[in-house]
Formats: C-alpha cells, sequence, structure tokens
C-alpha cells in the first residue's frame, strides 16, 4: 500500500488495502466502493480478456442477516479506452434489483438449506441488468435478470456454494462471459504500513489483513475484438480500464432518489487514491473523469515528486530517487513506451504504440493499461515485470500479481534502474493470497464462510481451487497458487460444527416463532 502511494499521487487518499475505504464520503457508502480492480488475458481463453472489479470492502462472513447486496440505486460501470483520449470508447454496466420475501415474517437470510438459487429457502436475492455502449453508441441491453449469487451465510445455510456460483456464472451469444455475487477478497498485503510504514524496522510484516475477508465482485470476459480499437488487436492492441459507480445526485431518506446521476467511486490502479493523494483530494478524485487528471497541477506534482520515498528516506535511511520521477508518470498516466520520451526504454502498454491512435488526442491519465497481446506466462512471476513477466503488474493486473511489493520496488526507482532495492527485498512478506484461486473462469477464490475472528481460512470445498465446475486449481500455467495456511483439521471441524448447529439453532428459532405468532393469532379470533 506504501509503494502505491509514491507511485502515483492521483485522487482522494483513504485509510486501507487497495481503494478499501480510501476517501472520506465512499467509507461512509461501501455498497458503491471500488476495491479493486484485474485486467489480464485469460489463461485458458487466450483471445479473451477478464475484468475483475469488486466493490464492498471487509465483508465479514457473519455479517448478517441483511449481509452484503448490491445497491439497487448506483450503476456500477467498466471503461475501457483503447484510442489513449481518456474517454470510454466502450463501457459495461450493471444495475441491480433485490427481491427480499421476509416480509414480517422472519429476520433470517434464509429459511432453510439453499441448494440452488431458485430454492424456496433463499429469502433474499438479486438481479441484474447488464448493458453496454461501444464508441458512444447507445447502450443496448445484453443480459436482463441476470442471476447474482447470493452472500455466503454459513455450511448448514448453503451447504454447496460452488454450485451457486457455477449457477450464476453465465455465458451470452457470442461468447462473453459474466459473473456477479460473492467471492473472497483477493487482494493481499500487510496493513501495519499506517504504523509507521511496518514498525518503524520492517518488523511488522507477515500478516494478511485481508484474510477471510470477502467482497462483492464482477467479472466480465470478452473477446479482444469487442475492446481493442478498431476491433483488431493485432494492430492496436493497447487498452486502457478503469471502474466507476454512480449514484443519483439526490437521495431520499427512507428510499428513494431524484435529480441526475453523479459519480461517487472511480478506481484503475491499486494504491492511488488511497496513499497518494493527499486528503483533501480523495473525495474530487472519486468523483473526477481520467481526462481531467493532467490538466490537475496538484495531482502531477504528486506522481512527480511523490511523498512516500521522502518518508522511506527519514525512517530507513534509505535515499529517495531523483525528481521529476518521469519513470512514475510513464507506469501510471502516459502507459509504458519510448514514445512518451520517458527513462523506460520499452514499448509495452501504452496507446501512443496502437498503430490506428492520433498521438496529438492522447491525454495523459490514470488507467490500469493492459497490452492484450503479451502471450500468456508459462511460469507467472509474483513481482511483474520488474521480475521479466511481461504480462504481469503494471502490464494489467492478474489475481495474483503482489502489487503492494511491485509498487515499493518501483517507487524506489526499480522500474528506471532495472534493479531491485535489496533493503526492501523482503516487501510486506505476504506473498500470495490465503485462498487458492480457479483456472477456470470467474477464476477469483469462493467466498469464505467462517468468522475472521476465529483464526480460519474459511470454509472451503472439497476440490482444490475452490470449483466445482471441474477446471484445474491454478498452477504455473494459469496463476501461481495461494500460501494455503490455517488452522488445524481439528479446529476446523469444530467450527463447523458450531456454524451448523447456530444455523440449526436459527431456523428452529424462527419455526417457534412463526409457530408462536400463529397460536396468537388463534387466541385473538376466539376471542
Amino acid at each position: 500500500m506504501l509503494g502505491g502511494a509514491g507511485l502515483y499521487g492521483l485522487g482522494p487518499s483513504g485509510a486501507v488495502a487497495s481503494s478499501h475505504r480510501e476517501a472520506p464520503l465512499i467509507a461512509a457508502d461501501p455498497a458503491v466502493d471500488n476495491t479493486d480492480l484485474y485486467a489480464f488475458v485469460s489463461p485458458d481463453r487466450p483471445d479473451y480478456v477478464t475484468f475483475v472489479a469488486n466493490w464492498i470492502p471487509f465483508e465479514e462472513p457473519n455479517g448478517g442477516p441483511n449481509f452484503y447486496p448490491f445497491a439497487t440505486d448506483a450503476t456500477y460501470n467498466i471503461n475501457v479506452d483503447n484510442d489513449g483520449d481518456a474517454k470510454p470508447d466502450a463501457v459495461f454496466r450493471w444495475k441491480f434489483k433485490t427481491i427480499d420475501k421476509r416480509g414480517t415474517g422472519t429476520f433470517l437470510y434464509n429459511n432453510g438449506p439453499v441448494t440452488s438459487l431458485d430454492d424456496e429457502n433463499l429469502l433474499v436475492r438479486q438481479t441484474y441488468t447488464m448493458e453496454s455502449s461501444f464508441d458512444g453508441a447507445p447502450f443496448k441491453t445484453r443480459v436482463s435478470n441476470g442471476p447474482v449469487a447470493p452472500s455466503r451465510v454459513g455450511p448448514a445455510s448453503m451447504p454447496d456454494y460452488a454450485k451457486l456460483r457455477d449457477q450464476a456464472s453465465i455465458q451470452l451469444p457470442g461468447g462473453w462471459k459474466i459473473y456477479a455475487g460473492q467471492a473472497d477478497d483477493p487482494f493481499f498485503l500487510d496493513l501495519r504500513v499506517f504504523d509507521l510504514l511496518y514498525g518503524g524496522d520492517l518488523s511488522e510484516t507477515g500478516q494478511d489483513t485481508l484474510a477471510g475477508y470477502n467482497v462483492n465482485t464482477i467479472v466480465l470476459q470478452v473477446p479482444f475484438k469487442d475492446v481493442a480499437l478498431n476491433g483488431d488487436a493485432a494492430r492496436n492492441p493497447n487498452i486502457g480500464i478503469w471502474t466507476t459507480t454512480d449514484r443519483p445526485r439526490v437521495r431520499i431518506a427512507g428510499g428513494g432518489s431524484s435529480g441526475d446521476r453523479v459519480q461517487v467511486s472511480r478506481l484503475g490502479n491499486p494504491l492511488v487514491n488511497e496513499v497518494v493523494v493527499p486528503a483533501g483530494l480523495k473525495d474530487a478524485f472519486n468523483a473526477s473523469r481520467p481526462d481531467q487528471d493532467a490538466k490537475n497541477p496538484t495531482i502531477v506534482k504528486r506522481v512527480t515528486n511523490p511523498e512516500v520515498p521522502q518518508l522511506i528516506e527519514k525512517i530507513y535511511g534509505i535515499p529517495a530517487p531523483a525528481t521529476p520521477r518521469n519513470d512514475l508518470v510513464e507506469i501510471f498516466l502516459t502507459g509504458i513506451t519510448t514514445k512518451a520520451g520517458g527513462p523506460i526504454k520499452v514499448d509495452l502498454n501504452s496507446q501512443l504504440d496502437n498503430k490506428d491512435v492520433n498521438p496529438k488526442r492522447f491525454v495523459p491519465s490514470e488507467q490500469l493499461r493492459l497490452n492484450l497481446t503479451v502471450p500468456v506466462t508459462a511460469e507467472p512471476n509474483r513481482l511483474g515485470v520488474l521480475a521479466g513477466d511481461l504480462q504481469g503488474f503494471p502490464n494489467g493486473r492478474r489475481l495474483t500479481d503482489d502489487v503492494v511489493d511491485i509498487e515499493v520496488q518501483a517507487l524506489e526507482g526499480a522500474a528506471q534502474t532495472g534493479k531491485i532495492v535489496d533493503a526492501l527485498a523482503a516487501g510486506d512478506k505476504v506473498d500470495a493470497n490465503d485462498q487458492e484461486f480457479s483456472g477456470t473462469f470467474p477464476y477469483v477464490a469462493l467466498p469464505n464462510g467462517v468468522g475472521v475472528n476465529t483464526g480460519g481460512d474459511g470454509v472451503k470445498p472439497a476440490a482444490a481451487g475452490g470449483s466445482s465446475s471441474g477446471g484445474p486449481a491454478l498452477t504455473p500455467a494459469g496463476f501461481a497458487s495461494g500460501s494455503g495456511g490455517g488452522m488445524p483439521a481439528t479446529i476446523a471441524a469444530a467450527a463447523v460444527g458450531v456454524a451448523a448447529s447456530a444455523g440449526l439453532g436459527l431456523l428452529v428459532l424462527a419455526w417457534l416463532w412463526r409457530r408462536r405468532v400463529r397460536l396468537a393469532d388463534q387466541r385473538t379470533q376466539r376471542f
């Protein structure tokens, strides 16, 4: 996280991981808080690109009885710029609807085990409408009443969550794949960076602060031709991506809204808004557009003369690289290209390298940029481009890319020198996610089902990788596997038993309450 701060000073800063609660206003509205964005060439479908966009930070698995629905008055967007003018050329947007059957009869999210998305025991469910627009054309509805995987209540309520996720993963004519629902938070890092940068002596490292938490995720997979300039990824391989969330300008207490819609959250590269941008600009960044970035002198200064290297120098005595930091401008504002005149002499992922781009229309802006034609790496390296793995961050972002360690090194000048800073080589000592990712769509791990404060690693399905679709767990041919760990089997079994007993107890309690209400009604009728 610290690395992200030094890398790029765009946006309003907040408090915790990636874009988790990064700005004052969005911290009070988690349902529309973009937490992370990933973009990568699909390892099992190499002519398709996958976008993973997450919202709602720090979802504790036991956070009932309402759990974590998508907001029904918000619009969730994935934006793609393929010509470098910092304006979206492809927009994919989702709107959600909630069906709540609980009424005055029960407080439960479900009143029995849920074995399918249409199970009558599932009392709260969501659907979505998904629309797309290309090159400024009117939006076209692609999906109506799309299924949303519910929040994972626990083993008694949802004994086979992998089945529910498979049912919520749909494929459209033309090859698009979509998943909307809950997932394990794939971001991994040690957040004790705020205690004087890992304790002032790097002693406070090695703890994955986000282990056990979930997020709401939207995963979209589309062919290259649908996002590349002129539909030609061979001539125009580079795209820029960012996510946004819109809400009505006026929200009425007790429900309802009026007025036009306004952007309330934005996310491109990880760790930008929370630790680079000063607090006074964080809310403004969430409401701003990429084509406004280069016109803001405060933002540009935070890139060319970042704050964090100076803090590292004061605390650890590691000299800050000389300014202006044009290497960071190249990484975050223009993409990595020799055409930008920066110190990184590589053509990698800037829209300036697309053959059909007009360079006079190019606008530096904060986007997560990806070269679609870099082949899938046979043996991915968690340090991405810094380790010679050109498919990794900052060329897009894979689920297993260690963006904290990468950005710390880039912050200290590794991208322009080609050398890792040995004193910070260990990073935060959190090198992989606590849950294994899947090798097939939607790739993210199943949501955790055990409370964070139990010290467990969630309830995992029997199959490795957490998928019931038969796909392989991630291997070096796809993504690196997670670090595993977790509590002893006996404690895990006991935790599952306790959770099951608690779920059964709630169901019995609900049944007794309904019976008591019926008896009371009968007595009232008699009198």
